[in-house]
């Protein structure tokens, strides 16, 4: 490893910013009891961020240390992270986006991270676009330079998410300069990824009145809708061949759950705790659904041979824990693939296949912090 960025990292943008090992209040997801320790018959490997269960990730490593770090995103030649994170204590008052090498081995880069968002409003959602040197990622900066506020919890202390109206999609380079506003509607747009080809964006919406999934080309141009159904639509990948999209769904059937959806949607919030995966082609045809377990099952991503899905799920528990899971296209072979007592999700493939991104409330003190960790994968 070139360099532990343990304690604090300093993020050189227009100007130093620097986060520090403090803990951030801002993650809905961690739960401050638990600290990500050990579990009767879970214990840590002699690396301290392994857990000996966790048969499928060997080599990690640690890349942040404190504050909010979610949703890191593998660049097209897999030697660079783009993310998001927060820390009001260390001047960063809500979601802004970051990128950070990642060296051959699989461990942090001396190069600092390095913010690539303009500090204003609230961002998120960040993927690299081909050739690595732009990203694209929503932000609310245009509606409001300063952070959104965040919704109180619903109806018995339940979390909902906000919908910000204000997202929409740019593309900026490496230094922060904005090039390209990807959407212009009212409205949410956010939660934009690519294909491994490179040829299409797929991303929500609220353009139709309701949370769908949309796909576009890389300049934000010839939209498709690909879903319709009423229900959250979001959180979409594409497979590795690119024909396929899977995401994270609700779907309120009964005459209560629509209407306390529409309710919620009507004030830009979501309620996140029972949602399934679908997958479905580009195209929104042969869409169906794969898990049928319950609770919040979210953050899904392809494995490599594209007949397997990575995800994050608390079905084992109703709560917390949250874990990333490994099941087939066909809900089937349902695997455990973390197992911190706490919260693992986002996990991402690198695009040669070799390691998988995650963020993890592992290794983290006690606090609430999240961090971004690599692991070599092992089949």
């Amino acid at each position: 490893m070139k360099l532990n960025i343990a304690c604090v990292f300093v993020i050189v943008a227009s100007s130093a910013l620097t986060i520090g090992c403090s803990e951030s209040a801002s993650n809905p997801h961690s739960n401050p009891h638990s600290g990500g320790g050990e579990r009767e018959g879970n214990k840590l490997s002699e690396d301290s961020v392994t857990y000996e269960k966790e048969v499928h990730l060997s080599n990690m490593h640690q890349f942040t240390f404190g504050g909010d770090n979610a949703e890191a995103y593998w660049s097209f030649d897999s030697n660079s992270l783009v993310f998001q994170t927060s820390n009001p204590k260390g001047g960063i008052q809500c979601d802004q986006i970051f990128v950070m090498d990642v060296d051959a081995d699989g461990t942090p880069s001396e190069t600092p991270p390095r913010r690539v968002s303009n500090g204003l409003g609230r961002t998120t959602c960040a993927y690299y676009m081909p050739g690595d040197t732009t990203v694209v990622f929503a932000s609310t900066h245009l509606g409001s330079e300063e952070c959104p506020p965040v919704p109180e919890r619903g109806v018995e202390g339940r979390y909902v998410w906000p919908i910000y109206a204000d997202f929409e999609i740019f593309e900026t380079d490496l230094e922060g300069n904005v090039v390209n506003q990807l959407t212009d509607r009212p409205g949410y747009d956010a939660e934009a990824t690519l294909s491994p080809q490179g040829d299409k964006m797929v991303f929500t919406s609220t353009r139709t009145g309701d949370l769908e999934l949309f796909t576009c080309d890389l300049d934000g141009s010839n939209v498709f809708q690909v879903t319709d159904e009423l229900g959250y639509d979001g959180g979409a990948f594409f497979s590795p061949d690119g024909e396929w999209l899977v995401w994270r769904s609700s779907r309120p059937k009964t005459e209560e759950d629509v209407k306390k959806y529409k309710d919620l949607l009507a004030k830009d919030l979501v309620e996140p705790s029972d949602m399934e995966l679908f997958i479905g082609r580009v195209d929104g045809t042969e869409i169906r659904q794969v898990t049928q377990l319950g609770g919040a099952n979210w953050a899904p991503y392809f494995h490599p041979d594209g007949d397997k899905i990575l995800f994050s799920s608390n079905h084992h528990t109703g709560g917390f824990p949250f874990n990333i899971f490994m099941i087939n296209l066909d809900g089937t072979g349902l695997t455990q693939v973390t197992f911190d007592n706490a919260f693992d999700s986002f996990p991402m493939f690198s695009p040669d296949g070799k390691r998988l991104a995650f963020s993890s409330n592992r290794n983290n003190g006690r606090t609430r912090s999240t961090n971004v960790f690599v692991a070599n994968w092992v089949e």
